[in-house]
């Protein structure tokens, strides 16, 4: 019986090793890798199992070989896109922060602020998105503004809600040590607040590409969304395909980078 005990206890050893000895950041590439692999074997699967025509559904191949043949163009209007998405982070996330400081800050402000905040998010984004282009033009401008929009709501949300919900032990400790009301601020609020507004980023990174690509579609001549829709008009399928591939490759990465960079500036935020 000892002798089974001590067995077991050498293997779980073994098992808890294995892991460990492969670093985080290769374990989320593993499983990247696996998950896309997976998705293009399936992929595959259906078109050869259902004998789809490749306007209804172009094969994985058809797919890679559009994005080699066509690989300067689909870059053109990524780095557009890309643009767009950047910009519109860093605005709906300053906007965000903006408001739920203020919302925070001075209370007959939030409750007027709050049911704006809340009827905003009833609007459709395509409601928006012609307005916006009468507004701002065709250009970037729109573009950026949408999906400043989209992400605003998540955004303002997460900080508020982690700003108002400090410890409570936190706040009495800072006050008996005589922090002023700025001191509470910067020194206990937004330090509690930071794996909240972690969680809105992580959602806006993800959403903003959405409002990139409908400003896209709306009005516009370049951008991923401008070149699905002429590569729907003009029945090339896998061109589309491809567009949408980078696509969603670009809103990963980025949703990846956003989350290595919040690990490295919130430590504390697993505990």
């Amino acid at each position: 019986m000892s002798k089974l005990i001590s067995e077991n206890k050498t293997l779980s050893k073994q098992i808890n090793f294995i892991p460990k000895a492969i670093p985080q950041s290769m374990k989320s590439l593993l499983r990247i890798f696996i998950s896309a692999v997976t998705l293009i074997v399936l992929w595959q699967s259906i078109v050869l199992f259902f004998a789809l025509p490749s306007f209804i559904l172009p094969s994985p191949a058809a797919v890679f070989n559009k994005l080699l043949e066509r690989y300067d163009i689909l870059f053109y209007h990524s780095w557009i896109t890309a643009q767009e998405i950047i910009l519109g982070l860093v605005l709906g996330l300053s906007m965000g922060l903006l408001f739920a400081l203020q919302m925070l800050l001075f209370d007959p402000l939030r409750r007027w602020l709050l049911p704006i905040l809340i009827a905003s998010q009833a609007i459709p984004v395509f409601a928006i998105a012609p307005i916006l282009m009468l507004w701002l033009g065709y250009g970037i401008a729109s573009k950026v503004v949408m999906a400043a929009l989209i992400i605003f709501f998540p955004v303002t949300t997460c900080c508020y809600d982690g700003l108002r919900n400090t410890p409570s032990g936190y706040l009495d400790l800072a006050k008996t040590m005589g922090a002023s009301k700025w001191q509470l601020l910067k020194h206990v609020r937004l330090p509690a607040a930071l794996p909240a507004l972690a969680s809105g980023i992580r959602v806006a990174v993800v959403v903003a590409p959405i409002g990139a690509v409908v400003g896209e579609w709306v009005g516009s001549s370049e951008g991923l969304g401008y070149l699905m829709l002429q590569a729907n008009a003009r029945m090339m399928i896998d061109e589309m395909f491809a567009a949408l591939f980078i696509l969603a490759a670009l809103s990963v990465s980025l949703y990846f980078l956003a989350d290595l960079l919040i690990n490295k500036l919130i430590p504390w935020q697993h505990d």
